[in-house]
């Protein structure tokens, strides 16, 4: 069994294999292999409280858009703060580089598949504009939404403080892999996280990672909160270019422990607990109700945000890391556009397949499970269970229809 998430600290066990003579690994365990148990009793949806806390901001709904051009821009996470949730602005993406967005987007959905990754290097050379990191922070305080913005590390102390000059509410450090230190070939100093977090002014989120240690040692520098996930995001492709990641049940519950060791060492209290964010790899609502119960306290989604009417990619997602113009560790992918946000989130939902009315999927677990808040949602009984996806489900797959759907 998977543990949840507490106050007092987990001790890792040793759950050692070889894969081969002189290689020891463990077995790790995804989303699709899990499922959640309920308990003794049950309650009504209604009564269940899935509200979170980032920093000083509290969120009514634990669901975050990802930091990607194609599913938040000024709009988008205007709406989404109506919503009680959060959309994070990629600040080195194209809504910084290009005043009108328009033309842009459009040559991005036009282009062919064979193509693509080149035209969207060529796009992405436009130089960032720190006018224009001002001007959409600005469009989207008008809007009264909390603002969040995403950075990659190396360009953290050139563009944070001018995001939050702007207003901006939290700041995101993000990359596929964060530690806590960076070797430059160079001989350039690295990012100081704990010198960033303690002088900005803004509450910092900082990821990815997936490891107990990694985790523990990010925690100590002060951020906010820590994003979990490398590679299972819809439109990426780290794991196929690069071959690393952790399926996302064990990364969360892995992080998770580290949360805890982190708390008790410093004797905090529950309300203090940095923020864990499940990030990648969920497109149901299935599947971040195992998130939170793994130990996540919110996610963060792309995909199936990007499908939206009002998500500006004109029905088309790609990874953060496709413009790369060295290694490119994302594709362009087309997801189609549905229904709205709000639909997405909060429903009524016109399919049968999960990926709308998330916040309903939450609180009917929730409450099927027995569990009123999101602490007591950590605490429920995962266990292993491969077919959970399949059992029974023999005329869904023949026809294609509700779990069947491929």
């Amino acid at each position: 069994m998977i543990s949840g998430n507490s106050s007092k600290p987990k001790v890792q066990q040793d759950s050692s294999m070889m894969i081969g003579l002189g290689k020891a690994s463990r077995r790790a365990y995804g989303f699709d292999e899990i499922a959640l148990v309920p308990g003794d009793y049950t309650l009504d949806p209604e009564l269940c409280d899935i509200s979170y806390q980032l920093g000083p901001h509290k969120f009514e709904t634990p669901i975050i858009a990802s930091g990607m051009d194609s599913v938040v821009d000024v709009k988008v996470a205007a709406t989404l703060g109506k919503l009680g949730s959060l959309g994070v602005l990629n600040l080195q993406g194209i809504q910084t580089r290009y005043e009108n967005l328009e033309e842009i987007y459009e040559k991005i959905a036009k282009c062919d598949k064979d193509s693509f990754v080149e035209v969207m290097q060529e796009l992405y050379k436009a130089p960032i504009q720190d006018a224009l990191i001002q001007k959409r922070i600005e469009d989207i305080k008008k809007s009264g939404a909390i603002t969040a913005v995403s950075i990659t590390p190396n360009f953290a102390e050139k563009y944070g403080p001018v995001a939050v000059a702007a207003g901006c509410d939290i700041i995101f450090v993000q990359s596929t892999v964060t530690g806590i230190e960076h070797r430059s070939a160079l001989g350039t100093p690295s990012l100081n996280l704990a010198k960033f977090v303690s002088k900005l002014g803004a509450p910092v989120v900082v990821g990815n990672c997936v490891t107990y240690k990694t985790a523990l040692e990010l925690l100590e520098t002060g951020v906010a909160g820590i994003l979990v996930g490398i590679g299972p995001g819809a439109a990426c492709t780290s794991r196929s270019v690069l071959g690393i990641g952790v399926p996302m049940a064990t990364a969360i519950a892995d992080c998770a422990a580290a949360r805890a060791t982190y708390m008790h060492e410093k004797g905090l209290a529950p309300d203090q607990a940095p923020t864990m964010i499940a990030d990648g790899g969920m497109v149901t609502g299935g599947d971040i109700c195992k998130a939170l119960a793994c130990g996540a306290d919110a996610v963060m989604i792309g995909s199936p945000f990007a499908r939206a009417t009002e998500s500006p990619g004109h029905g088309f997602h790609w990874g953060m890391a496709t413009p790369s113009p060295v290694l490119p560790r994302g594709t362009r992918i087309k997801v189609g556009t549905t229904v709205s946000l709000e639909r997405i989130l909060n429903g009524p939902a016109l399919t049968d397949d999960g990926t709308q009315n998330l916040t309903g999927a939450i609180k009917t677990s929730m409450a099927t499970l027995g569990a009123s808040n999101l602490s007591e949602m950590k605490e429920v009984e995962v266990i292993i269970a491969p077919s959970i996806l399949t059992e029974g489900k023999v005329y869904q797959t023949a026809q294609q229809l509700g779990m069947g759907r491929k």
